[in-house]
């Protein structure tokens, strides 16, 4: 078993999708995530243990060589097309709940800000971090943050910001988002961010990658008794 799940976790890594990608050429036909997940369920391995020993041991390293520059863009996202691939084979037993998500993430691009690639990393990380991502896109004003939040009773926000003007925007919309829900946790990121500008807005904390938001949202499930699912 720990072989097989071994195998799954190194395809997520590659961006080994199926016995037919050509990519990564030094595994050309041979099995990939999807098909190492189908042997894995035929061979009565619980669907949690592929998840979490498999698919999610492999995203992990992809976001740890990200954060460390040994990865670059293209690399996540084939490491992301098979991750997504795996995870159709999983979602009966996420509907069963014999399966669960870590909790709920909703990350959006903040108002007047049209840029989405740094965002649509970080959701691939999370997602394969075993999180739920509500992504509500570019352009998000706090009143649609508010109304997400209160649709999908999530405690964790994601904000992003590619321009130093549009940066501007995010201190009038966490102090909106925290004068309604006192127990939201407000992460920021993007290029022209750092520690000392989230902390002048009231963020409770900001990353430069998207392997930095994945460890902390994590230890705030391994170290809190509040619900985030």
């Amino acid at each position: 078993m720990k072989d097989l799940l071994n195998q799954i976790s190194i395809c997520i890594e590659r961006g080994k999708v199926s016995a037919q990608s050509p990519h990564p050429a030094d595994m050309k036909g041979l099995a990939g995530a999807i098909e190492l997940t189908e042997e894995a369920l035929n061979n009565q391995i619980p669907a949690k243990a592929i998840l979490e020993n498999g698919l999610l041991k492999g995203m992990q390293a992809v976001g740890e060589k990200f954060r460390d520059g040994r990865i670059f863009i293209p690399e996540v996202l084939i490491s992301a097309k098979a991750m997504n691939s795996a995870m159709e084979l999983l979602k009966p037993y996420f509907i069963s709940g014999e399966i669960k998500l870590k909790g709920k993430v909703i990350l959006g691009t903040v108002t007047g800000d049209l840029h989405d690639i740094g965002k649509n990393i970080l959701r691939m990380v999370l997602e394969g971090g075993g999180w739920q991502v509500i992504d509500l896109g570019v352009n998000v004003n706090a009143d649609k943050f508010i109304n997400s939040i209160k649709e999908h009773n999530a405690k964790i926000i994601g904000f992003s910001a590619l321009l130093t003007t549009t940066m501007q925007n995010m201190e009038p919309m966490v102090k909106s988002i925290k004068e309604i829900f006192d127990d939201v946790v407000i992460v920021v990121g993007g290029a022209p961010l750092n520690k000392e500008f989230a902390n002048k807005i009231n963020a409770d904390a900001y990353f430069p990658a998207p392997q930095g938001m994945l460890d902390y949202i994590d230890n705030l499930v391994n170290n809190s008794n509040q619900s985030y699912e």
